[in-house]
């Protein structure tokens, strides 16, 4: 393990640096009850809106709660959903998209055109529209992300898995008398591990913004769970008398963003032989 941080570290240190950006926020995030983190429930209502101090670094919010807490146990908030919304669209799309390019025929075209209907919608309308029918919630959101998702992993799986299923192996196993659910989860799936890992990242970073616009409508996690988008929401109705809760809100949503983006990228420039070398001097 220890070898493998090494030679990342030298021969590409923008990914390292990623790793190392993503790490500690998750890190920051799952470690966060035992880190000595203040409630991030408790009101005091005498400390409300109070400025950056040495008790409470990021000052306090509007009810006089710790904004580092309400941060910090936002960032399990945004994590979590985002994630399941990943999982969740990365298991039902790609499963779409690998069936899709393995039968092909009038299976491929049906499902597909019905992936186009719902990749035609934009993104945080359809989103919206989903949670208007399911309820606003932490669970809510995370539903409505990965069926907005569904279509863009499935379209992601299906063109290099269609590429996958004329290979000579595939060909082999068929002759063999494989099954079809042999060939598709043993040798077609583990041949798109790299476009699963990049994909999963970039769509990761989109899910994080996502989930905090829905929040900062009132459409995803509900008072008073913390929350970096209602953080956000909550504190812009007083930015002329403490600006810190919006601040520092909305820079904890563009690191985490920012993080899994930069992964993303750095990933897809390692993983993919097409851009190997283009990124060579990057630092």
């Amino acid at each position: 393990m220890i070898n493998f941080f090494s030679n990342i570290m030298k021969n590409d240190k923008l990914l390292f640096f990623s790793i190392i950006i993503v790490s500690f926020q998750v890190i920051l995030a799952i470690c966060a009850p035992i880190l000595g983190f203040q409630d991030p429930y408790k009101m005091i209502m005498i400390n409300r809106l109070k400025d950056p101090n040495l008790v409470n670094l990021f000052g306090t919010d509007h009810l006089g709660r710790d904004v580092l807490a309400r941060v910090v146990y936002g960032y399990q908030t945004s994590l979590l959903t985002s994630s399941l919304a990943v999982i969740l669209s990365l298991i039902v799309g790609g499963t779409i998209g690998l069936l899709a390019a393995y039968y092909r025929g009038l299976f491929d075209r049906i499902i597909m055109r019905f992936m186009d209907i719902l990749f035609a919608f934009p993104i945080l309308l359809l989103a919206i529209g989903i949670i208007a029918v399911i309820g606003p919630s932490i669970w809510g959101a995370a539903i409505a992300i990965a069926i907005v998702y569904t279509p863009i992993f499935s379209r992601l799986i299906r063109g290099p898995a269609l590429v996958i299923c004329e290979t000579e192996y595939v060909e082999s196993a068929l002759s063999v008398g494989a099954s079809d659910f042999r060939i598709i989860f043993f040798h077609i799936l583990p041949n798109l591990t790299s476009v699963i890992l990049v994909q999963s990242s970039l769509l990761l970073s989109a899910a994080i913004l996502v989930e905090a616009s829905l929040s900062f409508l009132g459409l995803g996690a509900q008072p008073p769970i913390p929350s970096l988008g209602l953080s956000l929401s909550e504190g812009r109705n007083f930015l002329l008398l403490s600006p810190w809760p919006a601040v520092f809100s909305g820079l904890a949503i563009l690191f985490l963003s920012f993080g899994f983006n930069l992964l993303g990228d750095c990933l897809r420039d390692r993983l993919d032989p097409r851009l190997k070398g283009e990124f060579e001097n990057k630092f």
